[in-house]
């Protein structure tokens, strides 16, 4: 039987670079700041780092407008620095992941400066510009996911450019080849510098339906929903020329060796199966945000998994996500006992994990007072809890000023427990979250039960979930307290490898807010 590869039985760590760490005081995060925390990954466990937008950009959204795909904005660094960063890393048996962004440009990227320049431009048609509707409008009801309509009018061209984001976010056209190919070539670059892979933007979204008909509207939709939810994003998403996009992207990857392509998609599991491609030559690992958006209890997890892994096409590798740069961390959600629960889960479930920076030692949502948002998102529908600024509080290394973060004042404000929840603090405590996830990841590393073994769930009742995971002789079971009391289940005495309470033995009873990891034993 032939090795696994690397992204199969590794964990992805998920940095957002301006809030790492700093290391020239402009209290932002930088590259420099990245290769001096690599030390953290490897006592950590972690395989691979995938670093968020670090390429030049206005940062009108934070590098999600992009200006040039082969550099580095001078706030993270340049070439170089990424060179070194990446070099070290791969020094320290560590893979490198950028964020790869194909659905949308800056406003400010030459390209489209060239684009709306004429109508004769040859770059025109490199963006999606459309006439007026008959009444002068839009020419449909597509809304963007900031709000609004997504069409803006160009007044010197007399035609609307199509954003799926914000207005300096206009959307590429991947039917033109030309632009297909420069995309193709952007990711070119990287791969020859070295990355081990992407994450790639809103894949999703890289092709509208051609007629540009109306979405239907949403049924559903009340006051406090997001805007973009008034409509059904039925024409503007999710349509079949799609997958030929990401079989190019996984070919170039592909002839490059052991690389991977995680595909950011937010779909129910029927449609996200199809980017894995109907013969595996889709993206590697279409993104399961499932664990962020599902009801905190045993019994929906134990539907879920079960409904995620019989949707799974044959030779397709399962994933999960529990937290990311744009949604509520777990700890905010499920509260700090259970969220050393969900950490059990997620690194014990089938499939590759990936970890959200600082959830490790437990990070919750930072309030961000109203003079210092800086989240587009919020400025756009404020008060109604979308704002991602919450969960993108720059990581507390330690007790000194500004927690090792920054000799500056941070670009958002750390959390208010940052004395006592960092990293030098949790590493000197044997029952903090970070050594719960270093004992998790050296479990995984121990087992290949855990890392390239079968699941099975294991029925159980109210609060309580079970599953084994089996490779060979190697078998684990799982079983987890979503509850706040104590909980019986029908399994005997085992032997406990860990407890997220650090308890040694087991007797069939969870305690309150509990996870164990056992050995062997019959189910």
């Amino acid at each position: 039987m032939s090795e696994a590869p690397w992204w199969r039985t590794g964990v992805i760590y998920q940095v957002y670079p301006r809030s790492f760490q700093d290391t020239n005081g402009d209290g932002v995060g930088d590259l420099a700041g990245i290769e001096a925390r690599l030390d953290h990954f490897v006592t950590l466990g972690i395989d691979a780092i995938w670093i968020s937008p670090i390429v030049p950009s206005p940062m009108v959204d934070f590098g999600y407008d992009i200006s040039d795909y082969t550099g580095v904005h001078p706030l993270f660094g340049t070439l170089a620095d990424f060179d070194r960063l990446l070099a070290a890393a791969h020094a320290r048996g560590l893979k490198l992941l950028l964020d790869f962004v194909p659905n949308h440009s800056s406003d400010q990227h030459p390209w489209f400066l060239e684009s709306r320049a004429s109508r004769d431009s040859p770059r025109r048609d490199w963006y999606i510009w459309r006439d007026p509707a008959p009444d002068g409008g839009p020419p449909n009801n597509w809304i963007s996911d900031f709000g609004g309509s997504a069409w803006e009018w160009d007044a010197a061209t007399g035609q609307y450019y199509y954003h799926a984001m914000l207005t300096e976010q206009p959307d590429l056209n991947w039917r033109n080849p030309a632009l297909r190919q420069a995309m193709l070539d952007a990711m070119r670059f990287w791969f020859d510098r070295g990355v081990d892979g992407f994450r790639v933007d809103i894949l999703w979204h890289m092709i509208k339906h051609a007629d540009f008909p109306d979405n239907p509207a949403n049924p559903d939709w009340r006051e406090g929903m997001a805007d973009m939810h008034r409509v059904l994003q039925l024409h503007s998403t999710d349509q079949p020329e799609v997958f030929a996009i990401a079989a190019e992207m996984r070919a170039l990857a592909d002839s490059y060796g052991d690389k991977v392509l995680v595909g950011e998609i937010y779909l129910p599991f029927e449609r996200l199966m199809a980017y894995y491609g109907k013969d595996g030559e889709g993206v590697h690992l279409p993104f399961n945000f499932q664990l962020i958006e599902a009801p905190w209890n045993a019994r929906a997890l134990h539907r879920l998994i079960a409904a995620y892994e019989a949707a799974l096409p044959p030779g397709g590798w399962p994933n999960w996500v529990l937290g990311n740069h744009d949604r509520p961390r777990i700890a905010s959600r499920v509260g700090s006992a259970q969220a050393r629960v969900a950490a059990m889960l997620l690194l014990t479930l089938r499939g590759t994990p990936t970890l959200y920076y600082g959830d490790e030692i437990g990070l919750t949502d930072v309030a961000v007072p109203a003079d210092r948002v800086r989240d587009p998102r919020e400025l756009r529908e404020p008060g109604l809890g979308f704002g991602r600024d919450p969960v993108r509080a720059p990581m507390p290394w330690d007790g000194s000023p500004h927690a090792g973060f920054s000799t500056a004042e941070p670009w958002l404000p750390l959390g208010p427990d940052w004395r006592t929840r960092n990293v030098a603090t949790q590493a000197a405590d044997p029952m903090s979250m970070l050594a719960l996830h270093r004992d998790l990841l050296r479990l995984r590393r121990a087992h290949p039960a855990l890392t390239i073994g079968s699941i099975r769930l294991i029925e159980a009742e109210g609060e309580v979930l079970i599953y084994e995971r089996l490779q060979g002789d190697d078998r684990l079971v799982i079983a987890l307290n979503l509850g706040t009391a104590p909980a019986a289940t029908a399994l005997g005495a085992m032997p406990v490898l860990l407890s997220t309470l650090g308890r040694t033995a087991f007797d069939g009873t969870l305690a309150a807010d509990e996870g164990v990891v056992l050995s062997g034993g019959a189910a």
